[in-house]
């Protein structure tokens, strides 16, 4: 299995979502717009999801996190280009959405998507929790240099955020529908171990690895 992280941001680092409509349409997008049956009517694919019993992946969503001006993405390929399809799908059909919805006009997207093929196993193994940490943002930025005093602060901080896979791995049905979770829930093993790994990285600045920047 050959895993990519893919991410982008949008257009002179400007938001991506507005409000909770803005993030729940996105992420339904990564459901719906994962589909090889799925036509590019960008305008309204939950009535197409509607007419349908088959949904055909183009690629495996692992893990993923939603943030105010860009997302982050962990997928292996179910079809061969399906990460492509996928991507077009996903950037353009959310952005027609966003330009209608907030009547705007223009690229959404600073660019291209970002594509990074994990190729080492301590970027591996360090790329899912990597994602999941970026609310961290918000309120506890030390975190990307493992400098995070109150460890029980970050885990009700992340446990509050709703727009990612971490909920879901943590046992509690958020978003179950986007991501395929048997290949990293292996890795996680059990909650508790999975959140003293999160511990272990926000507060030891040897195990903050380096991040996929978008910068």
């Amino acid at each position: 299995m050959e895993l990519y992280h893919l991410l982008n941001r949008g257009v002179d680092k400007r938001k991506i979502v507005v409000d909770d409509h803005d993030r729940v349409r996105f992420i339904h997008d990564l459901f719906a717009f994962n589909d090889a049956t799925l036509s590019l009517n960008f305008e309204q694919p939950e009535r197409q999801l509607e007419q349908r019993h088959i949904h055909k992946r183009l690629v495996d969503i692992h893990a993923f996190c939603l943030m105010g001006n860009h997302y982050h993405l962990l997928v292996s390929e179910v079809m061969e280009g399906g990460i492509s399809r996928f991507m077009q799908k996903l950037n353009m059909g959310y952005s027609k959405y966003f330009n209608e919805r907030h009547k705007r006009i223009g690229t959404l997207w600073q660019g291209k998507y970002k594509k990074i093929q994990i190729m080492r196993d301590a970027h591996f193994l360090y790329i899912p929790y990597y994602i999941h940490l970026n609310p961290l943002d918000f309120t506890m930025p030390e975190w990307r240099d493992g400098k995070v005093k109150n460890a029980l602060r970050a885990l009700k901080a992340l446990r509050a955020y709703r727009w990612s896979s971490h909920l879901d791995y943590m046992g509690e049905k958020n978003f179950p529908s986007v991501t395929r979770r048997d290949f990293l829930s292996d890795m996680f093993q059990t909650r508790g171990a999975y959140e003293r790994e999160i511990v272990n990285i926000i507060g030891a600045p040897s195990l903050a690895g380096p991040s996929d920047s978008l910068e």
